[in-house]
């Protein structure tokens, strides 16, 4: 088994040192990814192309393996390839019609030969003697030269002759590794999802970056999808996963800043965080998922207010993309299910968010913040290996939301306090607390170990996700409810 890797087309235009690296690229990270499947498998690169040898060993591995050629940044696309010794055109019209006979049965048909090297025949030669042979010999309806049900291809390489069996579409783009790391904001909905995969795309080796607003279970999510992504577009690369502890940065806002400014400040103290993790794991750039105008912080004025927060180069793979646009390119790479299925966090939702922030405003906004918040963050960000995070990805298990209550029972409601005032909770002869969600962990320790407590919010997402948390952290006497109706 033989596969002949085609290049992506903007490397075939580069500059000979540039072109060279970047094909010892893909040949050391196809070398990686496959030999990960067979360690027999020889991977050998060339100027125009690379070439992939197959041991027997590997041919119970064949779908892997073509998944992974389809996969990996850098390739046009991939012919498997059967490789013979050039004789002459019976020779080769005999190999031809073992190979393709079944498939041109009642098919129009074209041969198609690529020839290089020094011959005393054209392409066109073969190609008229070889359809001529296929027409009379086979089962074939006739010769289309424009329109054809199946296309005959060849290679011709000096004293060596490729019978095309299969042609697999590449993933375009350039070899993982060849440009800068950047850092991806993620936050597993589709959006960040399609961002990363982008510049894992580009070549750009991408780490991750998750603020963590919302438990243990939210951040699980988050992995699992970053640990898809690397290891079906970007395993050849060593990746980190970066987790920072963002909930008392939200508690901040809510408390400190007025409601029409929190999504603009949440997104600068973001940046500002991702500055510090660039510079730690020597990215050049942080990418965001943002697009013109879908929410109130993404208008140009508000995106432009939010950079200047930093210093860093931030990338915008999405800028112009429709939300739909987004969707179909998330469900293409596999990852729809991932993103649909991703807690919607909602804890900063301002009632009458600005859409055209000023830096001054912004500013003083950001003086009621305490900025020893964020760097207690940074301080207990966790940082892993990608591929440790397969060892992680045991999701946790969600807990049953109760509906009806107990005399032992009482209501947590862990809304923002805005949402609390709007839709008070009304459950008579129910004792109910109202603890906003970034404060509800640190808290809870304190609360009586002989009630129970079940936290509540509006979409059962807030509440799930930090009744999990507390119960990680040793807790029984936690649950969720959800009112009936």
């Amino acid at each position: 088994m033989k596969f002949i890797v085609k290049l992506f087309p903007e490397i075939t235009i580069k500059s000979r040192p540039v072109r060279k690296r970047f094909i010892q690229r893909l040949q050391s990270n196809l070398q990686i990814i496959l030999q990960r499947i067979e360690p027999k498998i020889k991977v050998r690169g060339l100027w125009d192309r690379v070439d992939i040898d197959c041991p027997p060993e590997a041919d119970a591995a064949y779908e892997q393996i073509v998944m992974a050629l389809g996969d990996t940044p850098g390739i046009a696309h991939v012919i498997e390839v059967q490789e013979y010794a050039l004789e002459d055109f019976d020779q080769v019209l005999d190999i031809v019609k073992r190979v393709w006979s079944q498939r041109l049965e009642g098919k129009r048909f074209v041969v198609r030969v690529k020839r290089s090297g020094q011959h005393d025949f054209t392409s066109n030669d073969m190609e008229r003697y070889l359809g001529g042979g296929l027409l009379q010999q086979t089962d074939a309806l006739n010769v289309d030269l424009h329109t054809p049900e199946v296309t005959v291809n060849l290679e011709v390489k000096g004293d060596r002759v490729f019978v095309v069996e299969r042609r697999i579409d590449g993933l375009g783009g350039y070899p993982q590794g060849s440009q800068e790391a950047v850092v991806s904001l993620i936050s597993g909905g589709f959006d960040s999802i399609v961002a990363s995969y982008l510049t894992m795309k580009r070549g750009a080796k991408t780490h991750f970056v998750f603020f963590n607003l919302g438990g243990a279970a939210h951040e699980a999510g988050v992995k699992q999808v970053s640990y898809y992504l690397w290891k079906k577009f970007g395993s050849s690369a060593r990746v980190k996963f970066i987790s920072v502890p963002f909930e008392e940065i939200v508690g901040e806002i809510l408390q400190n800043v007025h409601h029409s400014h929190m999504g603009v400040v949440l997104k600068r103290m973001m940046l500002r965080a991702a500055e510090r993790v660039s510079v730690k794991v020597k990215a050049e750039a942080m990418i965001t998922g943002e697009s013109i105008a879908q929410v109130s912080s993404q208008t140009l004025t508000n995106l432009g207010v939010i950079d200047r927060v930093t210093e860093g180069l931030v990338l915008r793979p999405l800028i112009t993309y429709d939300k739909q646009d987004i969707i179909d390119v998330a469900t293409k790479i596999g990852a729809y299910e991932f993103a649909a299925s991703m807690p919607e966090y909602c804890g900063v939702i301002s009632d009458r968010p600005t859409v055209k922030a000023q830096l001054k405003r912004v500013e003083e906004e950001e003086e009621n913040f305490n900025f020893e918040v964020l760097e207690q963050a940074l301080e207990n960000a966790s940082v892993t290996n990608i591929d440790a995070v397969a060892e992680e990805l045991k999701q946790p298990g969600q807990l049953t939301p109760k509906h009806e209550l107990q005399a032992n029972d009482v209501v947590v409601d862990v809304r923002a306090a805005g949402e609390q005032q709007k839709k008070p909770l009304n459950l008579p002869g129910v004792d109910i607390l109202t603890v906003p969600f970034f404060k509800i962990n640190s808290e809870f320790a304190e609360f009586d170990p002989a009630r129970n407590y079940l936290l509540y919010c509006e979409k059962g997402v807030m509440s799930q996700l930090h009744a999990l948390h507390i119960k990680d952290q040793g807790f029984d006497n936690v649950g969720v409810y959800r009112p009936t109706g």
